[in-house]
């Protein structure tokens, strides 16, 4: 099983230090250390394994170090910054580990490129030595790029030339989006094996910066004080994140707030999440309850659900998402989160939450919300239900049944707090081209919507009564378990944004569509293929036909 869980005592590929407002994140990856076996992480390459651990200190940075206002990206090993993906992992790997590899790869770098933009924390590499493949992309998620002028160090985008594959985890888009690279000197770029160093690396905007060595250490440390100065953050005292409290079992997971039940028949996840059951009443209480306060510790408890099921539950392909608990306290949380959204860790909480929420959107399943009695799906659960493919809501109540109707609550942060990666509330992407629908249901912020309400506002797909509730939601579920899983995630992936693109959209789109299949093409995969025959010294045999 693939444990998404960490703390810095158990890394084995990173090195985090502290100097007042300055944090140095150094990579230093050990070549034993890998996540399967079969294959050594030489120069700083990685696999699943390094990357769990950067998105783990990236977290703890933005929680547990608000003192911090400078991330120092550099390696801590002579002459090499980062050799990229691991080629020999990415040759004995599954498509399907790759494409999640892959993936949270890119939502990890996204959550660097969101501390710099959103927390005040920002992002500086330092390239001492080789930045090439993902090691460049990973450097190019900074604010700001140096590199050292000693004739050797350089980055590259090799991919291409060298395996027959692509800079997928956003390496190409951020050169024409965020670097605002020329397309024909990207071209030149990624097709040329050793890269570009010196001062034509600033002329190209490949880097900010070229120092030489006998400033190198000074100018380092020079930058980083530059951009802490422009900093807004001003906590104090952290909040430590504590291990999550999880009970594996061969039928799903148990936190203290998720439930994940697997029907493995019906190849379905029933992920249920439980509402609070007691709130802090004002700022500083929400500072001392620290990782235990309800909207931080849910949000930690449902995104390692999420990685779960993707890396460890290929066979499930429905997610059907449930709650349970007084929507009156859910709402309470939100007006915490909006009262006092400009403190630093509130601002933390509601930046976690967007990005849980849109590892909702990015997961490969089918997703169904049910909307029963004793539901919270209220504020900031109700995106659940916006985030679903479908969403069926109980009409009334049930014979005998004391619990009161199915209930859907918003509140502001609906409208605000948690954009997709278009850029887009839930609401507004679902209403896109219906501007008097949102409009309606920004109007009814803290009612309490009935099942008629919910349906005619468009809030939920369906409302069936108890008559048909059983029947309906069965046909539903059994339905989209007998169509193509391939089919569905084109579909799903097509259906979930709407509107414009942003890079964040383009860098998974194109992942999708360009990376994912080329990876499945003999050319890369094959065993005559560029990743099969990497480092024989047999050149690869490429079938010459364009598709």
């Amino acid at each position: 099983m693939i444990d998404f869980q960490t703390s810095p005592d158990r890394y084995r590929h990173w090195k985090l230090s502290f100097d007042g407002a300055v944090a140095t994140l150094a990579m230093d990856v050990d070549p034993a250390g890998g996540l399967m076996g079969g294959y050594e992480l030489k120069l700083n390459s990685y696999d699943l394994s390094v990357d769990i651990e950067l998105a783990d200190a990236v977290q703890r940075l933005r929680f547990e170090h608000p003192e911090v206002r400078t991330v120092v990206l550099r390696s801590a090993k002579e002459n090499v910054f980062c050799a990229g993906a691991n080629i020999r992992m990415l040759a004995g790997a599954s498509h399907g580990h790759k494409v999640n590899f892959c993936k949270f790869t890119n939502e990890t770098r996204l959550a660097i490129e969101d501390a710099s933009e959103n927390s005040g924390q920002r992002y500086l590499a330092a390239i001492s030595g080789s930045a090439a493949g993902g090691g460049y992309e990973l450097a190019v998620t900074a604010d700001y790029v140096m590199l050292i002028d000693d004739r050797r160090s350089g980055v590259s985008l090799p991919e291409l030339p060298l395996l027959a594959v692509l800079p997928g985890t956003g390496g190409l888009t951020r050169l024409t989006d965020k670097r605002k690279v020329r397309r024909d000197l990207a071209d030149v770029f990624c097709t040329t094996e050793e890269g570009v160093r010196g001062k034509r690396a600033v002329q190209w905007r490949l880097v900010d910066e070229v120092v030489p060595p006998s400033s190198w250490e000074a100018k380092v440390a020079e930058r980083a004080r530059d951009l802490a100065a422009k900093s807004d953050r001003d906590g104090q005292r952290g909040v430590a994140l504590t291990p999550l409290q999880r009970q594996f079992s061969d039928d799903g997971v148990t936190y203290p707030h998720v439930q994940v039940a697997i029907d493995r028949a019906g190849r379905q996840a029933n992920v249920t999440i439980q509402g609070p059951a007691e709130l802090p009443a004002d700022l500083r209480g929400i500072h001392d309850a620290g990782s235990s306060f309800w909207p931080l510790a849910m949000a930690r408890e449902l995104d390692d659900a999420l990685l779960h099921l993707r890396l460890n539950e290929p066979a499930v392909g429905l997610i059907v998402f449930r709650t349970s608990g007084d929507p009156a306290q859910v709402l309470a949380a939100d007006s915490l989160l909006e009262q006092y959204q400009s403190d630093w860790l509130v601002r933390e909480i509601r930046l976690l939450l967007k990005r849980v929420m849109k590892r909702v959107d990015m997961t490969a399943r089918s997703l169904i919300a049910l909307i029963e009695p004793s539901s919270c799906f209220a504020g900031t659960l109700a995106e659940l239900v916006f985030a679903a493919d479908r969403s069926v809501m109980f009409a009334g109540t049930g014979a005998g049944d004391n619990r009161g109707p199915a209930t859907l609550h918003l509140s502001a942060l609906n409208f605000s707090a948690y954009p997709m990666g278009n850029g887009l509330s839930r609401l507004a992407n679902r209403f896109y081209g219906e501007p008097d629908s949102l409009i309606a249901s920004a109007e009814r912020i803290g009612d309490t919507l009935s099942a008629e309400d919910a349906e005619a506002l468009g809030l939920v797909t369906f409302a069936y009564d108890e008559t048909d509730w059983d029947d309906e939601v069965r046909l539903i579920l059994e339905e989209r378990a007998s169509f193509s899983p391939d089919a569905l995630t084109g579909l799903e992936a097509n259906l979930r944004f709407a509107g414009p693109e942003t890079m964040e959209t383009r860098i998974f789109g194109r992942l999708t569509a360009w990376q994912n299949w080329i990876f499945l093409r003999p050319n890369a995969v094959g065993e005559a293929g560029s990743l099969k025959r990497y480092g024989s010294g047999v050149r690869p045999d490429f079938n010459p036909e364009r598709v």
